[in-house]
């Protein structure tokens, strides 16, 4: 019974120490965040060294999909529309599958990120493939030993995907439209605050019972823009029976009703009718 007891507690010993024991991963994750024009794009792959085999044609087979990494597939995340090679990558992850070729590889956007690896062809489904075309293959001069994903030539309106590793590189173009979403940012600062701007204005002054007479002139300005808006309109009524104008905050909140009961909202009626019997017996 002793040399049960003994043995147990050898055994639960070493077992303890074997779980605190740590070592490098053979194919440790990698991480890239870089942006590009006005997105963000992140690379998440796991990066294997080549240890003395020959990698393209061997370790990786030409012709078959290839999980581009070791262990999960590697994954490509857009924060906002892209396009590589010229064909479209809305926001989103992907899953980054290549088909590498001595000259030539094969590019794969694939929407399902949830294979560990590279699918099997009976679950490869082309319903799933958000992008795929071909670029050419690159010799190097000089070995890269651990398999290397970069973001380069990093211009306003793209970059560059890089796979390298052994001899081999290829690039995949990403392109991202930065040119029209800066000229709307521009068109829409030169053409002032809009109906929102003032509205959100005013509605600031209002709350924390600033200047009054800015308030009402900065609602003005953004029913003005904008259109009558029930909301603002109550804002506006408010501003006035702030300001002791009691006959034309009535006045304002009756038409805020009229629009909103149009619309269907019950509660700025509710709202406006509290406010009208306060403002009756001030004015």
């Amino acid at each position: 019974m002793k040399k049960l007891l003994f043995l147990s507690a050898l055994l639960t010993f070493f077992g303890t120490l074997n779980a605190q024991i740590k070592t490098p991963a053979a194919s440790p994750v990698g991480k890239i965040s870089q942006e590009v024009g006005l997105i963000k794009v992140d690379v998440e792959y796991s990066r294997p060294s080549a240890k003395g085999r020959k990698v393209f044609g061997d370790l990786v087979p030409f012709g078959a999909l290839w999980r581009t990494g070791a262990n999960a597939s590697t994954k490509v995340t857009f924060s906002e529309d892209a396009k590589a090679a010229g064909m479209p990558l809305p926001k989103g992850t992907y899953a980054l599958y290549t088909i590498p070729g001595e000259k030539e590889w094969t590019i794969i956007f694939y929407k399902n990120t949830t294979f560990w690896g590279a699918p099997d062809p009976k679950d490869f489904k082309e319903e799933d493939v958000q992008a795929r075309f071909t670029v050419p293959s690159q010799t190097q001069r000089d070995l890269v030993e651990t398999f290397s994903i970069n973001i380069g030539n990093i211009r306003n309106n793209g970059a560059d995907l890089e796979i390298v590793w052994e001899y081999t590189k290829v690039v995949v173009p990403i392109m991202v439209d930065t040119d029209a979403k800066v000229m709307k940012t521009i068109q829409t600062t030169m053409a002032g605050p809009s109906a929102n701007d003032y509205y959100g204005a005013a509605r600031y002054y209002y709350e924390e019972k600033k200047d009054m007479a800015q308030a009402l002139a900065w609602v003005d300005k953004s029913l003005e823009l904008g259109g009558d808006k029930f909301w603002i309109l109550r804002l506006k009524a408010n501003i006035l029976g702030e300001m002791g104008k009691y006959k034309d905050a009535i006045m304002v909140a009756e038409k805020s009703t009229e629009l909103a009961k149009k619309e269907g909202n019950e509660d700025y009626p509710r709202m406006n009718e509290k406010s009208i019997m306060e403002w009756s017996k001030k004015k």
